[in-house]
């Protein structure tokens, strides 16, 4: 099986022990692995994949945390670099009483931000490996420099790319400096998956099938569209394909995503997926690809954490075992 490569933030999530109230409320937290391209990996890594992370942490008690926890998820740490620069990022988030969240950002800058375009080896990556990346770490840094090359590497190398904007907008000093770095990378990936709040935001686009048709450019061969406890859309040129949620009680959506994300790019690793014969293998597998990564999120939104609520690859099979696919409409 080839490779999966994520880059970008690894950090530590403060998770509240009480839920239903505003940050300045909380009064006691605990701290769970985190860090958008880090879940991905992790739960890739866990269900069977080959996965390594291209970042940088702090010379500190956190980056060490972190270091053990990817470690202990079967996460290649071979490649995360440490500063005594700066420190490990950190995100403070609340929970609202259905499970979903708010955070507030310590980075000024973080040590992920500092990976530069040197720290990359762009003879890492071969052909059939996949490189995901999200938005977060696009801020004005090294690592933006870090992100291009490694794109550019893997391009050359015949790899494929994966792009989560991700959007959190408490990062950015200006709402529109996200959108336009989501702009300019987003045709640089042959895959992008876009939640049901984020496609207004960064297309600008109130009509949702105009939306998502205005995302295909540049590389770009397919959109997945999730929703959610809705259940997800695969779209690609020729075809559009709807796969329901699972039914489950929420207790955190932290890296509910990234689980969704990890478990849809370990089926196309585990195919030989590649620029050449990607379309080719969501039309023919999109069912099972669509129902373990939907499974993958839905169960990881039943613990708190990210990294730390993933679930066991058998977990995800019985659930979707437990609550048979019913078709929407097959082939929309």
């Amino acid at each position: 099986m080839s490779r999966l490569y994520a880059i970008g933030e690894v950090l530590i999530d403060f998770i509240p022990l009480q839920t239903g109230c505003a940050l300045k409320d909380v009064t006691a937290f605990e701290r769970a692995p985190g860090g958008a391209p880090a879940n991905v990996a992790a739960a890739a890594a866990k269900y069977g994949a080959s996965a390594a992370v291209l970042t940088k942490l702090g010379t500190d008690a956190f980056g060490d945390f972190l270091l053990d926890a990817l470690r202990q998820a079967g996460v290649d740490t071979r490649h995360i670099r440490r500063t005594s620069e700066a420190n490990t990022g950190l995100a403070f988030v609340s929970l609202k009483a259905n499970g979903e969240r708010d955070f507030s950002f310590y980075r000024n800058p973080s040590a992920d931000l500092l990976l530069s375009e040197s720290e990359i080896d762009a003879q890492l990556f071969e052909a059939g490996d996949i490189l995901h990346f999200g938005s977060v770490d696009l801020v004005e840094s090294p690592m933006k420099q870090a992100h291009r090359k490694a794109i550019r590497a893997v391009q050359a190398s015949g790899g494929l790319i994966s792009f989560d904007p991700n959007v959190r907008l408490p990062l950015w000093t200006d709402p529109e400096d996200c959108r336009r770095a989501i702009l300019e990378f987003l045709p640089t990936a042959h895959l992008v998956k876009i939640s049901d709040e984020e496609l207004t935001f960064i297309t600008g686009i109130e009509d949702e099938e105009t939306a998502i048709a205005s995302l295909f450019r540049g590389d770009v061969q397919a959109v997945v569209y999730t929703r959610g406890p809705g259940g997800a859309q695969l779209h690609t040129a020729s075809g559009r394909y709807a796969s329901p949620g699972f039914a489950v009680e929420a207790r955190d959506t932290t890296g509910a995503g990234d689980a969704f994300v990890g478990g849809l790019l370990l089926h196309l690793l585990e195919r030989g997926a590649n620029p050449s014969n990607l379309t080719a293998l969501l039309h023919r597998h999109h069912d099972q690809m669509l129902r373990f990564a939907n499974a993958s999120g839905a169960l990881t939104t039943t613990s708190k954490g990210a990294i730390s609520a993933l679930p066991e690859r058998a977990a995800i099979e019985a659930l979707m075992q437990s609550q048979p696919f019913q078709p929407l409409s097959g082939k929309e």
